[in-house]
């Protein structure tokens, strides 16, 4: 026993004080993906366009980088808030409003 209390153990890498972490993920119908974040279960809004679409989520602590897996295009970055369930995506609810087409005007 003296020879085993003499070793030096194997304990965590201490220089790193953040946690980084890559998950491989695809994108609901409804447009969210979902994150457990201490414990707690986050809904995060992409946007219905990329539903099915397959992601890479690249996690900091908080930082949250949502990737294309196919083709690398940044989709989201943001910052979690833990106290909120859905990470909302910023923009109104309900569809994008559509831009009046002016024509040529008679004078």
């Amino acid at each position: 026993m003296p020879a085993y209390a003499a070793r030096p153990k194997a304990t965590p890498d201490s220089t790193s004080t953040s946690h980084e972490r890559v998950r491989q993920d695809r994108v609901d119908k409804a447009g969210t993906v979902t994150l457990r974040n201490d414990g707690k279960l986050h809904h995060i809004g992409i946007g219905r366009t990329h539903a099915g679409t397959y992601i890479l989520l690249l996690i900091q602590d908080l930082n949250i980088r949502i990737i294309d897996a196919a083709t690398g295009e940044l989709l989201r970055e943001l910052t979690l808030n833990p106290d909120k369930n859905y990470q909302g995506t910023g923009r109104p609810p309900g569809p994008q409003p559509k831009t009046q087409k002016t024509g040529p005007t008679r004078s």
